[in-house]
This record gives C-alpha cells, structure tokens and sequence, in this order.
C-alpha cells in the first residue's frame, strides 16, 4: 500500500492528492506523527517535509519528487509528455507554480488572522501576485499540450488559484488576472478529480480562514 503523509491544509498535499486521483492510485493518508517537524517524524523522513510517501519501504519527499516518481511507477495514466522537449516544458511550467506563484500566495498567509494584518503588506503581496499571474498567461499563451487532459504541472495551479480567490474575498486582496489565466482556472475544475479535491479541501481552508473575520462580523 502506497502510504502518504500529510496535513488537510497544505497545498503541496492537495496537488500530490490530485495527481494520485488523476491516476487512480489507491493510497493510505496519514498524520505526521508526533506533528510536522517533530523528532518522530524526522526519523521516518529526514527532511521533515510534507507530502512525504512510503512504496513497498522507500521512502521519498518533495512533492514535485514524488508526481514525477508515481508517474514512472505508475504508467497506465501517464502526466507528463512524450516527448523530450514536451517534457521539458511541462517541467517548466510546474517549476513556475512551484518557485514563483505558490510562494507569493504563500507570503500573504501572514497577514491573514485581522488582528495583525498589514494592509500595506497585502496590497504589495497582490501587486506581486498578479506579476506572476501575467508571466503565467504569457506561458499558457505558449503551451502546446493538449488540453483535454489533466497533466502533472496542472495539479499545483488548482490548488493555488483556490487560494488566491479566497484571499480577494475574505482579505480584500487586489489582484488582474488575464483572461487566460482566468480561462485556465475554469478548465481545470472541470476535471472531476480536481473538483472533488477542491470540495475536500475546503473545509480545511475554511478553518484556516476564520481568523481573517472582524471580531465585530
């Protein structure tokens, strides 16, 4: 049995989760034991990151790591292209969610809880945001890969842009998004398994979100 450690709200899991639907893998999920980052958890995976997978006794982390791995092992759904250079760009294009837009969402967790939020610190995070935004609709305008089907660098986007709309309704965050980003983000709920993920993920984000509401609302 293919065992996944990982937490309800972080993304990473949510993409790794898509990708495992996606392919039809049955899968084991678990919490970190004795919590994320913990001395027990660091002895079964020495990074402490999350997801972390376990396959018939190996043991691999990183989320991007472990898709690319499912992908060989697991070859009846494949998620990246046939091609080298196809391959290459997928690469591409998931290393844009990973290195560039995840990590400007991410930098808005901060200022989420009302209490401390630094509505400067939002503004600037959402000008940041819609950089990468553009620079991913400047890509999409590029992509050649067949739209009909779900692939291994589409599995982080949907998580993330799940959160970036959060953000503009519950922290006022400003943020232009291209049509064809916009476009993009509709295609991909569309796929079942992405759908069924977001609905299984957003109580998760909901809890996460509470602390952003007024003591007054």
């Amino acid at each position: 049995m293919l065992r996944i450690y990982s937490v309800p709200v972080a993304v990473y899991c949510a993409k790794l989760r898509i990708l495992l639907r996606y392919k039809s893998i049955a899968f084991e999920q678990l919490q970190p034991p004795g919590g994320y980052g913990s001395n027990e958890y660091r002895a079964i995976v020495p990074s402490g990151n999350l997801p972390a997978m376990i396959h018939d006794g190996f043991m691999l982390s990183d989320s991007e790591a472990i898709a690319e791995y499912l992908d060989e092992a697991f070859p009846d759904v494949p998620m990246l292209p046939d091609t080298i250079k196809l391959r290459a760009k997928a690469r591409e294009f998931s290393r844009s969610h990973d290195t560039r837009l995840e990590p400007a969402v991410r930098a808005i967790y901060p200022q989420v809880a009302f209490a401390t939020r630094d509505a400067n610190a939002v503004k600037a995070g959402g000008a940041l945001i819609t950089k990468h935004l553009n620079s991913l609709g400047l890509l999409l305008s590029m992509n050649s890969f067949d739209t009909d089907r779900l692939w291994l660098c589409d599995c982080g986007f949907a998580v993330t842009f799940a959160w970036i709309t959060a953000f503009e309704d519950t922290l006022g965050l400003s943020v232009e998004w291209p049509q064809n980003v916009r476009d993009y983000a509709t295609r991909l709920q569309r796929f079942q398994v992405v759908a069924d993920e977001l609905a299984d993920y957003k109580p998760a984000m909901d809890a996460y979100l509470e602390k952003a509401k007024s003591p007054q609302a």
